[in-house]
């Protein structure tokens, strides 16, 4: 799989322009469909069929990433920016972003700026561009960037940005090109502007009217030095939510994947995520409301330019699709 996550996570795709992510994908999983489809807001929904007695599944998760967006241009050529999605500042001074074109800038903080007193109107962008005209011939107004920062394999654990929610798209992909007559119908949505409202799940929902919803995305660790206290850690295995901000699971649900986790002997820990969301916020309450759960992956460094993963958790997460794809939902929904 690292090959797919290296492809999937360097591709350029800020909430709103996910084009290049949804191409990449549809091209990994064009023969493991049974029909692929695009809707308005840019979803990529991918059908398998099950048999006419099964249930309907949603997976679902996003292929935007956070980003910035350009406000203004000075006469030397600097860029002002606004965020795109939930930016941290703390991660931002001499980062690096790129724009669709390939344009790369560094971001950095005005010369007086402290670092207790930075916020997005104190910090600028460095195209290397010596006016606003030639500025312009690069970037202009309006348009976003993203984060620019490589891939890297360190064994057992993987860095790079997107991995929220690239990693879940890969989790999707792969669970895709081994499933085989499947119970249930499934529906492998690729949705977009989840960074910024999760969007593209309300509209896919709606569509689709799926009896079960599950989100695949990434969640928070408490493994790292003096960490907000969290029981999920990196190579513990596939993290199943009970709440967040968005969503409390539904427990028939979070139950399913339990008893599923400790039958085919999936390793797994529990996840109660204090602030943030997931695609299945709007899954859940579409229509006349969907019961749904989260997969979560466990990451650190979530929302930086360097977010890391276990490759031994991804698995447990395409195993635990697997078995949830095949299961006997009579009783659960």
């Amino acid at each position: 799989m690292k090959a797919i996550i290296e492809q999937l996570t360097q591709a350029f795709g800020p909430s709103g322009y996910e084009t290049e992510v949804t191409a990449l994908i549809r091209e990994m999983i064009k023969d493991q469909a049974d029909e692929i489809r695009t809707d308005v807001l840019g979803n990529l929904i991918a059908v398998k069929n099950g048999s006419p007695d099964g249930k309907k599944i949603m997976f679902a998760a996003h292929t935007d990433e956070i980003g910035i967006v350009i406000t203004y241009i000075d006469d030397k050529g600097f860029l002002r920016f606004s965020n795109v999605g939930g930016v941290g500042i703390a991660t931002l001074v001499g980062s690096r972003v790129r724009f669709a074109n390939g344009t790369i800038g560094v971001i950095y903080q005005e010369g007086k700026t402290q670092w207790k007193e930075l916020t997005l109107d104190k910090l600028y962008i460095d195209i290397g561009a010596t006016s606003r005209e030639e500025a312009l011939q690069k970037v202009r107004v309006g348009e976003f960037g993203i984060f620019h920062r490589d891939f890297a394999d360190l064994g057992g654990r993987l860095v790079s940005k997107a991995m929220d929610d690239r990693i879940g798209c890969a989790v999707l992909v792969e669970a895709l090109k081994r499933i085989s007559n499947p119970k249930n119908t499934l529906y492998f949505v690729f949705t977009t502007q989840e960074e910024v409202g999760l969007r593209g799940a309300r509209t896919a929902a709606f569509g689709i009217e799926p009896d079960l919803g599950v989100a695949l995305d990434v969640t928070l660790t408490g493994d790292t030095p003096e960490a907000f206290p969290m029981a999920v850690e990196l190579g513990k295995g596939a993290a199943i939510k009970v709440k967040d901000s968005s969503l409390i699971a539904h427990p028939r649900v979070k139950d399913l994947m339990v008893e599923l986790c400790e039958t085919k002997g999936i390793p797994y820990q529990m996840e109660v995520l204090a602030r943030g969301g997931t695609d299945a916020g709007a899954i859940h309450v579409s229509k006349e409301g969907v019961p749904s759960g989260t997969i979560s992956i466990p990451s650190r460094y979530v929302h930086s330019p360097s977010e890391m993963v276990d490759l031994g958790d991804v698995q447990a997460c395409v195993d635990l699709v697997l078995a949830i794809a095949q299961a006997d939902l009579e009783g659960v929904i």
